[in-house]
């Protein structure tokens, strides 16, 4: 049974969170990595890397000559994929710490559920200390996911593992959202093609930080989330609501909806 499996992760200027990630890969199978530099201030060290990867695989280095955008130096890691026979393919974040047997146990999950194409995981959501905030729990099922994309994304980004299949249907991450949210319109793009799920179990750590693309450029992520929506656009509750539900959150910080998401899960 083919079970070849690629990472991706787009990096910029967060080497020690790159190191972090890719330490936190433990499994019993050979996984590859893809790791494209978004022209960041200086080049990685690949031999640090590569020496800090335990597990079976390769790492492969791309780089950008400028900063571009992740959605950029994520559809330059997609390209990369493309040209491998990989039949699966996950993608991580610098600084996101995985469990072990994360990726196994989600490419058993796609292995006996062969209608589904696309498979993310509950997370556990830290702050920059590692202290614990709240748990993101999406839901698990498809057609509960895609009504419920309409109020945001229902993947957590870096748990997501999904047949490479799919990139020939949706090859790319739209580029006209490539500063922010261009895995939002991705995965919309995906879920009308495909049957997606997620697992009801937490398989990695996200970090919030102050310097991520969620914190630094949350009025730019909220915008195109609701042009996303509108392009999405069909009349019903979720869609409705999700538009009006964008347009108030556009005007609170990220540190406000996370302190009230931290309040919630008490």
């Amino acid at each position: 049974m083919d079970k070849r499996l690629i990472i991706t992760i787009p990096h910029y200027n967060n080497f020690e969170g790159l190191l972090t990630s890719i330490q936190s890969i433990r499994e019993h199978f050979e996984i590859d990595i893809v790791i494209t530099d978004d022209g960041s201030n200086s080049k990685l060290n690949e031999k640090l890397i590569i020496s800090s990867y335990k597990n079976q695989g390769k790492i492969f280095f791309q780089y950008l000559d400028k900063n571009y955008g992740v959605g950029i130096a994520a559809n330059k890691c997609l390209q990369f994929v493309k040209k491998g026979s990989y039949k699966y393919m996950a993608r991580l974040d610098a600084g996101d710490i995985c469990y072990e047997n994360k990726f196994m146990k989600q490419l058993n999950f796609l292995e006996a559920n062969h209608d589904i194409k696309l498979v993310g995981t509950w997370t556990r959501v830290l702050d920059s200390n590692r202290d614990f905030l709240f748990n993101i729990k999406h839901p698990t099922h498809h057609n509960q996911i895609k009504r419920r994309m309409y109020l945001n994304s229902m993947f957590v980004n870096p748990t997501v593992v999904f047949e490479t299949s799919i990139l020939e249907t949706v090859p790319e991450y739209p580029e006209e959202y490539r500063y922010a949210a261009q895995d939002y319109a991705f995965f919309f793009k995906v879920i009308k093609h495909f049957k997606c799920a997620n697992m009801p179990e937490v398989l990695l750590d996200y970090i919030i930080d102050s310097d991520s693309i969620s914190t630094k450029k949350r009025k730019l992520q909220v915008i195109n989330r609701i042009k996303i929506i509108i392009d999405n656009f069909k009349f019903g509750f979720y869609p409705v609501y999700g538009l009006i539900r964008n347009s108030i959150l556009y005007f609170f910080s990220r540190s406000s909806t996370t302190s009230i998401k931290k309040i919630n899960a008490r």
